[in-house]
């Protein structure tokens, strides 16, 4: 046998030419169309019909499903899917998926593609350091495009001849002799090389490279990309690991649908097969039965890839219809274990950036909301601490001391998110929004000290058994009641679309609550004047009152920052 360790190598390193290529095709595509892409979300919320065309057009400008589903899966678990959408769009990603095939059977082996694509290359490069964003993200699809297919042709060349080494012919031969075991144990095949290559669309150009050489027939080819939609649902529900509970239903969905679609099949194989034999010689006078090993390899191609099209559609037609028993089915396999289970958890973004980094901004923007949630939680804890009566405050103020801790968790990880987007194929006025939002979760973070710091100023009240005046109190009480109406409006508008926000009503609730600070400040030197409370007295309702009117200036800058505003440098006040 000629077939050494240095042709396997050139294999591998073939099969990476591919996949890089096909990275290089998507990124282009999505620098160009990114901001669009945001909006073929809107598709996902309509009906089940609208979620499949959805999934089915994102996969194919993402070029995997796997990708396409793992996103969905972090969607879900960021709350901007429901279960019930994200199984449409899964199902319309296991269609998307089988353009990869039709593309590679058709041009990687049908034409010599590699001349074009040179030329388009050669082409594309001037572009390519154009200073238009879009042209250049056009001619970086354009250059992947083309060393996609320099992969296809370097793949068709590192599989080892027939001719040569009929050896391997004999080696698989030796596992077609067992009947309907056989199929099982190509479907498992199929199934372990999609999982150790983590790309659908890499393992479809593997088993292309090999059906074409000939050393599969029909059946176990068949098989193997049976084995291909098993493998490809792995990837989601080992993103799931980390999400919530919708999330890992979203990826069980996944895993069950392909199951059960390929279990079907199964039950029907020989005559399945058959049937896409008698279409292609009723109508294209090809059958890939032929004894003929060049003329099986090149009819063959096209029959798996009509093959793969017709099963994922069919999977699809059948059971559009029951997902609702679906999801009654996921949901009881996926059960919840309570509160803890449901809540949102800022961990979904360690399952990686998606394939989309425009798409993932909705995640981060998602988390951002989430992040806004907590600081209200927190100023009204700190409201409950100066103001109510109760009997264990230490218990208030462990709770600040926690949520301050998770801010600062918060603001680490999506910084780091964010930050990694920037360097992952944004267009221009996504890194704008990603600098914005940044700054926003700075903003935050510093909110949550600030009501954290209030929570440690009331424990030293208590040490010193400091009391302020009721005049003071109730002057403090009306300032964090419109700080409580300022934060309200901050958690409308971060749902929104930042370029929605009225900075004309965020500068003027600004402005009431430096009026109000200007008029606590004059009752306090008054007070403090009359001996009403002692110096120390004096000082903690003063540092109350800063950090107040600080959280007003914050929010300010959140604001400014969502809309892209370049935040001003303001006087320095006592934190």
């Amino acid at each position: 046998m000629d077939y050494g360790i240095l042709d396997f190598l050139h294999l591998i390193g073939s099969l990476c030419v591919f996949v890089f290529g096909m990275k290089i095709m998507s990124d282009g595509l999505q620098k160009a169309a990114g901001p669009r892409l945001k909006g073929m979300l809107a598709g996902m919320t309509s009906n089940r019909f609208m979620g499949v065309l959805t999934g089915f057009l994102i996969t194919v400008l993402l070029q995997t499903s796997s990708g396409t589903t793992v996103m969905v899966v972090s969607f879900v678990n960021a709350g901007l899917l429901t279960l019930a959408q994200s199984m449409g769009v899964i199902m319309g990603a296991n269609i998307g998926t089988t353009l990869t095939a039709w593309m590679i059977s058709l041009l990687g082996f049908k034409v010599n593609v590699l001349s074009i694509a040179i030329i388009g290359m050669g082409f594309a490069l001037p572009f390519y350091f154009s200073g238009n964003k879009t042209r250049k993200s056009l001619a970086e699809f354009v250059i992947g495009f083309g060393i996609l297919f320099i992969g296809i042709e370097y793949l068709k060349e590192s599989v080892p001849n027939i001719s040569e080494n009929p050896e391997m012919l004999a080696f698989l031969e030796t596992y077609t002799q067992y009947g309907f075991f056989s199929i099982l144990l190509f479907v498992l095949f199929g199934t372990i090389l999609t999982v150790t290559v983590q790309s659908s669309s890499a393992a479809t150009a593997i088993t292309l490279a090999l059906i074409y050489q000939g050393y599969i027939d029909f059946t176990y080819a068949a098989a193997i990309f049976l084995g291909e939609n098993i493998g490809t649902t792995i990837t989601a529900n080992l993103a799931a690991l980390v999400g919530n509970v919708h999330a890992k239903r979203a990826a069980r969905f996944h895993f069950i649908f392909n199951i059960i679609g390929v279990v079907w099949v199964l039950s029907i194989f020989t005559p399945f097969l058959g049937f896409i034999d008698y279409i292609l010689t009723s109508f294209f006078d090809m059958s890939p039965f032929v004894d003929d090993i060049a003329e099986r390899g090149q009819n063959m191609v096209i029959a798996i890839s009509v093959f793969h099209s017709l099963f994922n559609i069919l999977n699809v037609i059948i059971f559009i219809g029951f997902l609702k028993f679906l999801e009654k089915l996921v949901i009881k396999i996926q059960p919840s274990k309570g509160d803890v289970d449901e809540e949102f958890r800022l961990k979904y973004i360690s399952a990686g950036i998606q394939n989309s980094s425009e798409l993932s901004l909705l995640e981060a923007q998602k988390e951002i909301q989430m992040f806004a949630k907590l600081i209200d939680k927190m100023s009204f804890t700190t409201g409950a601490l100066l103001f109510e009566k109760h009997k264990n405050p230490e218990k208030l103020l462990s709770k600040l001391n926690k949520r301050e801790g998770i801010t600062d968790n918060m603001e680490v990880e999506i910084t780091k998110f964010l930050a990694l987007l920037t360097d992952n194929g944004l267009s221009e006025r996504g890194q704008k929004q990603a600098r914005g939002m940044i700054r926003m979760v700075s903003e935050l973070e510093r909110i949550g000290d600030l009501f954290n710091l209030m929570g440690r100023n009331y424990e030293r009240m208590v040490d010193l058994n400091v009391k302020l005046p009721e005049e003071g109190k109730l002057e403090l009480k009306e300032m964090l009641e419109l700080i409580f109406d300022f934060i309200k409006v901050m958690r409308v508008n971060l749902g929104k679309n930042y370029d929605q926000i009225d900075l004309a009503q965020i500068y003027a609730m600004d402005k009431r609550i430096d009026r109000k600070r200007d008029e606590i400040l004059e009752n306090h030197y008054v007070r403090l004047e009359k001996g009403v409370y002692s110096a120390q007295a004096g000082v903690i309702f003063l540092d109350y009152v800063n950090r107040l009117e600080k959280v007003g200036d914050n929010i300010v800058n959140i604001h400014e920052a969502a809309i892209g505003l370049k935040l001003e440098k303001k006087e320095a006040k006592i934190i």
